[in-house]
């Protein structure tokens, strides 16, 4: 039995490898006494239902359904996940909950659900995403719909395989790594140029357990993937595989980098950060491709573009990252993009990037004039409703 004074210990295992997954869910459930593992089937959603199993190290312990919730199966996860580890709390004989999501379910989001509704019963402990390293590219750089790929939430779910894979691969603090021999230098090399900071561990070592009850923070993490302050990869080549770093201080023209969008997002598997247009010269943009599929969205304001008062009301890690970015001259506008690849042409990405940035005479225009540049991501970024 746990101790009484605590919330039950939830841990979170994702990812789109499903037997890569298990293996890790199963060895918790070995190494861990008094652990349940709660999974929700969103394959049935087509029937108007979800299945939800919790099972131990012996099997299966029981089943049951949940309806759809706005035609949405992670809708309906999410409406039924909360109470199912409230009573796992409330009997006071589980260890570890641990929570494997559904192939295409992102933890994040299930990670906020937890920590927002768990209250004082539930304490989300970590999130780990189980890898196959063979499977990381092939995932990447799949931009099938995940509709396409059986594998959508609800029936309004955009999210490709790619860029799903990259989210779930990305957030996770600790990436349960199966054995693969199908997996090579350079498999492990993206994996470890994609994600840095994250902690592998073998799926069946007994490190996963501890890991299991290390501690996670909500707001850090979703920090660490914001574009105003994500922490993002550096410099790197090796096995064939390269992550180049671009970071610049001019703003791009409008244009020019409208017209490489394609080329740059087919340059590398996957790449992300933060950029500056000359023609929104107050907005922070992000960008983030996988699959060979951008998307690039509206991130908020530069801070250098907000009045001293509106500071206060700016999380303290945004603050902290603007600082150590920060110009005399632009303050904390900046582009800076990072591309990560087997095979990537460092020199003439670096060279493309460059050539869309504006020119000597463009920039010395000043911000009125750039203001008045032709508005070529308006339809990206302002769209029709």
């Amino acid at each position: 039995m746990r101790d009484e004074r605590t919330g039950l210990p939830v841990v979170i295992v994702a990812g789109l490898h499903s037997d890569a997954r298990k293996e890790a869910v199963d060895q918790l459930l070995r190494t861990v006494p008094g652990s349940i593992a709660l999974h929700h089937d969103l394959s049935t959603a087509a029937d108007g239902t979800v299945r939800r199993t919790l099972r131990d190290a012996a099997g299966e312990v029981s089943s049951g359904e949940t309806p759809l919730v706005n035609d949405c199966a992670c809708c309906a996860l999410r409406e039924d996940l909360v109470p199912e580890l409230a009573r796992l709390a409330a009997s006071g004989l589980t260890r570890l909950a641990v929570v494997e999501l559904w192939d295409s379910v992102e933890p994040k989001a299930m990670a906020e659900v937890v920590v927002a509704h768990g209250g004082d019963a539930l304490e989300l402990t970590n999130v780990i995403t189980a890898v196959d390293p063979a499977l990381v590219l092939p995932c990447l750089g799949n931009g099938d719909d995940l509709a396409e790929a059986g594998l959508a939430a609800a029936a309004t779910d955009q999210r490709t395989v790619g860029d799903t894979w990259a989210r779930q691969l990305e957030y996770a603090p600790v990436l349960a790594l199966v054995d693969s021999e199908d997996a090579d230098d350079a498999d492990r090399a993206l994996l470890a140029q994609l994600h840095p900071t994250a902690r592998q561990v073998g799926a069946r070592s007994a490190e996963l357990a501890r890991l299991a009850f290390a501690g996670f923070d909500v707001e850090t993490a979703a920090a660490a993937q914001h574009p105003s302050c994500a922490l993002l990869p550096q410099e790197a080549d090796e096995a064939g595989v390269a992550t180049l770093v671009w970071h610049r201080r001019r703003p791009f023209h409008p244009e020019r980098l409208y017209e490489a969008l394609e080329d740059l997002t087919c340059a590398a598997a996957r790449s992300r950060g933060r950029f500056w247009l000359a023609d929104r010269p107050d907005t922070l943009l992000a960008w983030d491709a996988a699959g060979g599929a951008l998307c690039v969205e509206n991130a908020g304001p530069w801070l250098a573009s907000l009045p001293d008062a509106a500071w206060e009301m700016v999380p303290a890690m945004r603050r902290a990252a603007a600082a150590l970015d920060w110009h005399a001259e632009h303050g904390d506008c900046c582009q800076h993009l990072v591309f990560t690849s087997p095979g990537l042409d460092r020199e003439g990405l670096a060279q493309l990037l460059d050539s869309c940035l504006l020119t000597d005479a463009e920039y010395a225009s000043g911000r009125e004039a750039w203001r008045r540049l032709p508005g070529a991501f308006d339809s990206l970024l302002d769209p029709v409703s």
